[in-house]
């Protein structure tokens, strides 16, 4: 006698339907139940949300899969067959099709599309930007942990080695956690799970294990920039085009936030962060280098704020197209840049900082070697080879653990510690990402080292961002001096290009507003008086009527970039007749 089990399609409940007169013995009289027929599993169809095919309803006896195995002395039926994983590259076969059990009123669920993921119009609010209804987020976080056990070990050693096999076999992993949750319910004699509600689930699971949950849908949109969120149920998207807009909630409460966040910060194996009650705060490099930033215990709500960088190809050319900068303006930087002029770009938090660095670094001829120094990769300099030829990127790393005797923690690396080590790699030029503290000394060591350096600050307008960076040097503590600081600042830094931003309402809702940025100053630095320790001089002065700054006075050091392409003529053309219109 064989051994093998039957041909699944040879069990009753995958066989023809039964005449209508059969099917009404079959059906709970008490009920007028309605059963559809659909794929086994939803993982048979593709997870990225394609258009189920329409289902065909018939009234069904109620035989549960397994029982009927049971019955016959052979095991169950499998439940779903592979699924067309996002990335996957191949297409899913198609699954025997079976009925569902009766379903209970209370139980039945009616998503919404995966794809589509429809939202309830409010004003302002993108469709696409919406969360997929009608999912059980708890359950996707224990689904989720429960793969990223099976994950952990089944790769053992192996974990990190490769990402793609990694991926291949969590989708394994999540399609198993899957058909065994089907299989209960269908053993329970529990309403089960519609195909669309599947589909949703399994992309669900797929996003929290190797994304960022319920948060991926607004990374994976290509037209937003900047995501904010604080608390849990206020969440908004900056668009590439400056507009705000409000979106859903992205997590129930701020402890299924934080929970989620921390399982991100310790997923990575070469940026892993700790974000807990003892390290509130949390800075880190998405995989997909997006910047994250978020704090809570210390806060009065978890505050979440994600920069994508979007503009990462940019030339200054573009940045005069989209109204950052008049041409003139782009004229004279670019020439300062060729000149080996050091620039800090200053302005506030999200003013375009970093996106005018990159066009900055542009204008740098690709055959020069650079170095990038950095807390977190921003500037992506070196994943640009069409732009620049040879770029060394060092990226900060924070210690962990108790602090040692050298005061420190273990496997700590400091700014300074990479621009010391760089000093053997034969860079032209060294870019230094964003300074906030101490770190100003690694900047200007570097503009002490070789001309040409770029970074970044904060401050409110080009006056300010010298005497904010004097102040950061003496963070660096007692032994630096104030004299020490802008003595040292007033010889290192040539130029500060400030930018401006304003916020304003698209609307009367308060759910739309748009961010305009522009370059509202260019200061020229130089020594001044013992009593400063610095001159400042307006290139560039602020527009009074709003806007990218107008011509102020040419300094006649700078002239000399006419050499290296800066159109002196149009400056001063400019300069004269904005002085007509004062």
């Amino acid at each position: 006698m064989s051994t093998q089990p039957p041909d699944p399609s040879s069990l009753p409940i995958f066989t023809a339907f039964p005449p209508s007169s059969d099917r009404d013995q079959g059906r709970d009289q008490s009920t007028d139940q309605t059963r559809v027929r659909r794929p086994a599993h939803a993982l048979a169809g593709p997870v990225d949300g394609t258009t189920a095919p329409a289902a065909v309803v018939h009234h069904l006896p109620t035989v549960p899969v397994a029982a009927v195995a049971r019955t016959a002395g052979h095991a169950a039926p499998p439940a779903s067959v592979p699924p067309q994983w996002p990335g996957a590259g191949h297409p899913a076969p198609v699954a025997p099709q079976r009925a569902m059990p009766p379903a209970r009123a209370e139980d039945t669920h009616v998503p919404g599309s995966a794809t589509t993921q429809a939202a309830t119009q409010v004003a302002g609010r993108a469709d696409f930007l919406a969360q997929p209804k009608g999912v059980d987020w708890k359950q996707v976080a224990e689904f989720r942990g429960l793969a990223s056990t099976r994950l952990a070990e089944r790769l053992g050693e192996d974990r990190g080695k490769d990402v793609e096999a990694e991926r291949e076999l969590g989708r394994a992993i999540i399609q198993e956690i899957l058909d065994d949750a089907a299989a209960d319910l269908l053993h329970d004699g529990r309403a089960a799970w519609s195909i669309d509600h599947q589909r949703v689930l399994a992309k669900a699971i797929h996003d929290s294990l190797f994304g960022l949950g319920r948060l991926q849908p607004l990374i994976e949109a290509d037209d937003v920039e900047n995501i904010i969120i604080s608390p849990h149920d206020n969440a908004w998207v900056e668009k590439t085009t400056g507009e705000l807009v409000k979106v859903d909630a992205v997590a129930d409460s701020d402890q299924e936030l934080r929970e989620n966040l921390a399982f991100i910060a310790t997923r990575s194996d070469s940026n892993a962060r700790s974000f807990s009650p003892a390290s509130p705060h949390l800075h880190m490099r998405l995989d997909d280098g997006s910047r994250l930033a978020a704090a809570s215990w210390v806060t009065a709500n978890t505050s979440v704020v994600i920069r994508r960088h979007r503009m990462r190809k940019v030339e200054l050319d573009r940045l005069v197209e989209l109204g950052m900068m008049t041409a003139v303006q782009a004229s004279f930087l670019r020439a300062a840049v060729r000149a080996k002029k050091s620039i800090v770009v200053a302005g506030p938090q999200g003013a375009g900082k970093t996106t005018i660095v990159r066009a900055l670094c542009a204008e740098i001829p690709r055959f020069e070697q650079i170095g990038t120094f950095e807390t977190e990769f921003e500037l992506h300099l070196h994943e640009l080879p069409e732009v620049h030829d040879v770029v060394h990127a060092w990226e900060a790393r924070p210690g962990s653990g108790e602090i040692g005797a050298d005061g420190r923690q273990a496997g700590e690396f400091t700014l300074d510690e990479a621009i010391y080590n760089s000093f053997r790699f034969n860079l032209s030029r060294q870019i230094v990402g964003e300074v906030r503290g101490k770190e100003v000394w690694a900047m200007i060591k570097a503009m002490e080292s070789g001309a040409g350096s770029i970074s970044t600050t904060h401050a409110a307008n080009g006056s300010g961002a010298i005497r904010k960076l004097v102040t950061c040097a003496m963070e660096a503590g007692p032994h630096v001096t104030r004299e020490l600081a802008t003595t040292k600042l007033a010889e290192t830094v040539d130029l500060v290009v400030q930018v401006g931003l304003q916020t304003r309402p698209l609307d009367a809702t308060g759910t739309r507003w748009k961010r305009d940025r522009w370059v509202s100053e260019i200061v020229h630095v130089a020594p001044g008086e013992e009593a400063v320790g610095y001159a400042t001089t307006h290139v560039f002065s602020p527009n009074p009527q709003g806007g990218p700054a107008v011509p102020g006075t040419m300094p006649e050091e700078l002239r000399d970039l006419e050499r290296f392409g800066f159109d002196l003529t149009a400056y001063l053309v400019e300069g004269a007749q904005q002085g007509d219109l004062r």
